[in-house]
């Protein structure tokens, strides 16, 4: 998964469009593209890589590097115990 920014709608378009035409270019068109009507988060399957281009308003909303991280989980001596 590659997550990435674009300072505005314009360039979330931009990044978009460069992206489908490298991956059409090079032989691996895109299965799918979804979001580029309003350009606040575009979405591009790219088969094995899936490619989240956003305004920073949105990535910051949906913080989807929260979501897909692993938090650590603390030993058993670190929890607190039922009393």
């Amino acid at each position: 998964m590659v997550i990435a920014s674009g300072r505005s709608k314009r360039h979330v378009d931009a990044v978009a469009d460069r992206l489908l035409r490298q991956l059409k270019d090079d032989g691996t068109p895109a299965l799918a593209a979804e979001g580029r009507e309003g350009c606040d988060w575009v979405l591009i399957d790219a088969g094995d890589v899936i490619v989240h281009v956003f305004r920073p308003e949105i990535r910051a909303l949906y913080n989807l590097e929260k979501m897909w991280s692993v938090e650590s989980i603390g030993t058993a001596d670190e929890r607190p115990e039922d009393d």
